[in-house]
Formats: structure tokens, C-alpha cells, sequence
């Protein structure tokens, strides 16, 4: 079965080979079960599957179990005998124990390499859900976007969003202007909304070197395809960042990767662990966006693969798209369980020689019934398969272990020390250094001015006392000689009045009184 990935065994006996179509691999799968039914060594073994066959694999290790991929399974385990045992009942005839090429990443940098995107890349959608945002909040944080597009401020990490919210919030008037109102209220709820996510460890998901894709996407030098895990058993302790973090990731493939078609086999298989999570209270704009991924992304040879408790965990509209099925068990336990059996019973193509609802009622463990894609994409039917056992160890490598896998992995070093560059933090508070420069300088140079004018005005004040002080002087000097003149004047005037009064004055001034009479 070189086409295809061997599951197990189904039928009366388990002895027909169940096997999944590589060229039916893009178009996506669910495995789903109750705790404890052996969906964790379903995804291990598809995971093995797919790398033996050259297709890259990204998963998440939610409990830790399957770094085991990572180091080969040998004959000393205590499960063996079983698996030896399960291998001949099923015909795997090819059974062999074997390590495959792993990638350890963590999104705290403890347990595997950094990875990180930056805002810019999430974009405001996916903030928005992260941060739990209203739609208010949400129309503020676009528009910050907006303006880090239209300013050329790069939002790398959070303190770069931090800093530009504070900027759209001392503008705010201006911006509502254009773009529509910015309230205070809003700013400081997105600022409240991003110091939780702080405190919740985001500030590790977010900054530089961001994660090429190409580095999830490999083969090792035998041509099998390079298992990349996610490091998730303390992220879930946070599981809107878990979530949230997985779909950008799916939606940055979905965007990057160019259109191949129907290619022989996937070029990446992503596994989304407790699904669930992805779609609780999630707003319908994401659902919407979540379908529209699933719908295109097999036309970029990437299959997706949600692993669920339930299948009632997976929006109607997705469940539709996934082709490949293995459901574990079901407990049927309340009303809503066993309606919730019916619902996932009628989903499956119907075997005449079982009921499918009493099947995944009973089922045990390490057993499922599968549904897989045949020639043509059609649905196949329903079949009880027995799950292989897996090639790799069964539960997690040593801490040690996992120490030597990441020193030695091809991308050792490229993404443990982080960038820091000039982004939008660095730019405006430039810029408000700048502006308070300048401030300064234009206070500095009024405070120059006015104590200018004030020497000026002194100046002139003391210009004019010295100015009338010397007026002073003179007009008195002036008045003296005044006086004596005036004295003067006054006996001149006495004598000459005295000479009117006499005979020669008579007749002086009748001459001149009729002289001017007469020339009238």
C-alpha cells in the first residue's frame, strides 16, 4: 500500500486493510472519542504515516505524550507483546520499530524552539478574538492598524501596539474625523485586554525572528518528512491564546502557500488538538473564516486534520469538508450524548453487517470506525478497525532527550535569540522626543525673548528718570533767567508808559491814532 498510509485493520476478523489515500490526504479528517480511547495514538500513528511517506507534519502535544515520535519504539517496552500481537492480527506485515525526524517548538522557548509571529501578521481579527474584544473595541484597534499601515509604524510585538493605542488615543479626536469615533473608553479596554494577555504569556507569541513557514515544511536527508510538535501542555493553560495561535498559523499557510491542485500527496498534514477550543464563543466572522481556510487550503496541498472529543465540537458547515474519519468511542451518558451519538452515526456511510451508532457506542480501546476516502473521493464505508500499533515510543521522551533533539536539529540557533529592531515603540517615542525638543527649544527661546523685552523696558524706564532728571535742572535754570527778564520788562515797560503820558507820548500816539483813523 505505497499509496497510501496504513491505519489498521477492519471487518469480521480485522483482517482488511484500512488504509488512508495520499492523494486523498489534503482533504482533511477528524479523529474524535472520549478521554481515554486512543485518540492521542491515532494522531501518532497518521503523523508517522504521512512523515514515512515525505509529507511534513505540524501537530500540537497537548499532554506531552507524543514527543515519543521523536525516539524509536524497542522490544524492552511493556507493551510489545500487545503490539506484536495486534500487528500480526491485522496483517501489518511491515511492522517495524523506528524514530522519525522531529522539530520541538514551544511558544515559551522551554521546550522546544521559540516561535513567534508578529502583530502585524496576526492582523485584527484574530486580536480581537484573542482579546475577547467588543465590536467597538475591534473598530478602534482596525483603525490603529490602519494607521500603522498609512504611517509606516511596524507592529512587531506587543509594546509596539501598546505605544500606537496611546498615540490614537492623545488623537483621537482627529482620527474620529476620518475614520470614525475613538473613545478613550475603548483605547483603555483594548490596553486593559493586552495586559491580561501579557500576564497569560503572549508576549512570548509575539515579535522577531517571526517563523518561516519553510521551516515546518521539510524533509530530512532520507526524504521523510520532518514532524514538527508544539509544545502545548502549559500554553493550554491559556486556551484562547492555544487557539488563536493555531489558526493564524493555518490561516499564515493558507495565505502563503501557492495553488498546487490535486497533487499525489499533501505537501503539510496539520493536526488541531481539542478543537473544541477553536470554536467555543467564537463570533460567526471567524467561523466563516475557519470554513473558507478549510474549503481553499487543500488546493495548497495542506490537509487538515481536527482532533475532538465529539464531533457535534465541529461547526456543521466544516464537518461537511472533512473526508477521512476514525471515531473512537462515545459515551453515551446523558440525553444530550446519545443525541449527539445519533447525530455522529448518520454522518457515516452505513455497513449492513453492524449498526454504526452501536458501534462507536461499543467500541474499545485502540479501536474505531473508520470512514476513508476512496478512488474518486467518495466516502468509504463504514468500518470497526482495529489501529495499528505505533512505530515510535508509546508516552514522552526524557527531558534530556528532548535537550539533544533540539541541539541538534537543522534550525538549532536561528530562532532562540530575540530581534529587538527600530518598530513603531522606537519611532513614536522618537517622535515624541522630537516634539518635546522642540518644545523645549520654543520655550527656551520665548523665555529669551521676554527676558529681553523686560531688559529692553528697563532700559527705557531708567532712561527716562535719568531723562527727567536733567529737565529738571534746566527748566529751573531756565526759570531764573525768566524771572530776571521778566523783571526787566517790567521796568522797561514803566518807562515807557511814562513817556506816553507826557507831551512827546501825546502826540506820538495821536499821530498814530489818526493816521489810522485817517485810513479809514
Amino acid at each position: 500500500m505505497s499509496e497510501s498510509i496504513f491505519i489498521g485493520g477492519g471487518g469480521a476478523d480485522y483482517g482488511a486493510a484500512q488504509g488512508l489515500l495520499l492523494k486523498y490526504g489534503n482533504r482533511h479528517g477528524l479523529i474524535a472519542g472520549a478521554t481515554g480511547t486512543g485518540k492521542t495514538v491515532t494522531l501518532q500513528i497518521l503523523a508517522e504515516g504521512f512523515a514515512a511517506q515525505g509529507v511534513p507534519v505540524f501537530l500540537s502535544d497537548v499532554k506531552g505524550d507524543l514527543s515519543g515520535l521523536a525516539k524509536s519504539g524497542t522490544p524492552e517496552a511493556k507493551l510489545h507483546e500487545a503490539f506484536v500481537s495486534r500487528a500480526q492480527k491485522i496483517g501489518f506485515q511491515d511492522y517495524a520499530y523506528s524514530a522519525f525526524p522531529v522539530t520541538f517548538w514551544d511558544l515559551f522557548g522551554d521546550q522546544g524552539h521559540p516561535i513567534r509571529t508578529t502583530v502585524a501578521e496576526m492582523g485584527p481579527l484574530l486580536l480581537s478574538r484573542l482579546m475577547e474584544l467588543n465590536d467597538a473595541q475591534e473598530g478602534v484597534l482596525n483603525i490603529a492598524f490602519r494607521v500603522s499601515d498609512e504611517q509606516g509604524l511596524p507592529l512587531l510585538d506587543l509594546k509596539d501596539l501598546q505605544a500606537l493605542l496611546v498615540w490614537v488615543g492623545e488623537n483621537g479626536k482627529d482620527l474620529s474625523l476620518r475614520y470614525g469615533n475613538v473613545s478613550a473608553a475603548s483605547v483603555g479596554a483594548i490596553q486593559r485586554a493586552l495586559l491580561v494577555l501579557e500576564n497569560q504569556g503572549g508576549a512570548h507569541m509575539f515579535g522577531e525572528p517571526a517563523l518561516e513557514l519553510s521551516d515546518i515544511i521539510r524533509t530530512d536527508a532520507d526524504g521523510r518528512g520532518r514532524i514538527s510538535i508544539l509544545a502545548s501542555d502549559k500554553l493550554m493553560n491559556s486556551p484562547r491564546l492555544y487557539a488563536t495561535f493555531l489558526l493564524w498559523l493555518l490561516s499564515e499557510l493558507f495565505e502563503e502557500l501557492p495553488e498546487v491542485g490535486n497533487p499525489d500527496k499533501p505537501k503539510l498534514v496539520f493536526f488541531f488538538d481539542e478543537a473544541h477550543l477553536l470554536f467555543d464563543d467564537a463570533p460567526k466572522v471567524l467561523v466563516d473564516k475557519v470554513e473558507q481556510v478549510a474549503r481553499l487550503i487543500r488546493s495548497k496541498g495542506v490537509g487538515v486534520y481536527f482532533v475532538s472529543q465529539n464531533p457535534a465540537d465541529i461547526p456543521e458547515d466544516i464537518l461537511g469538508q472533512l473526508g477521512n474519519r476514525v471515531q473512537h468511542a462515545l459515551r453515551a451518558f446523558t440525553a444530550r450524548d446519545q443525541k449527539d451519538l445519533k447525530l455522529a452515526a448518520k454522518t457515516y456511510r452505513p455497513n449492513p453487517a453492524f449498526v454504526i451508532e452501536d458501534a462507536i457506542r461499543d467500541v474499545g480501546t485502540g479501536e474505531a470506525v473508520t470512514s476513508l476516502l476512496l478512488d474518486k473521493g467518495i466516502p468509504g464505508i463504514a468500518e470497526r478497525t482495529l489501529i495499528r500499533p505505533p512505530s515510535s515510543q508509546l508516552g514522552p521522551i526524557t527531558a534530556g532527550e528532548r535537550a539533544d533533539c533540539i541541539a541538534t536539529s537543522p534550525i538549532a540557533g536561528k530562532y532562540e535569540a530575540k530581534i529587538d529592531r527600530v518598530s513603531a515603540m522606537e519611532m513614536l517615542t522618537a517622535r515624541a522626543s522630537k516634539a518635546a525638543e522642540a518644545a523645549a527649544a520654543a520655550e527656551a527661546e520665548a523665555e529669551r525673548l521676554e527676558a529681553q523685552e523686560k531688559q529692553e523696558a528697563q532700559a527705557a524706564r531708567e532712561f527716562q528718570k535719568a531723562r527727567r532728571y536733567d529737565g529738571g535742572t534746566t527748566t529751573s535754570r531756565r526759570s531764573s533767567r525768566a524771572k530776571g527778564s521778566d523783571a526787566l520788562s517790567a521796568q522797561l515797560g514803566k518807562m515807557v508808559m511814562k513817556e506816553l503820558t507826557g507831551t512827546t507820548g501825546k502826540r506820538i500816539v495821536r499821530g498814530i491814532l489818526g493816521g489810522l483813523f485817517k485810513s479809514r
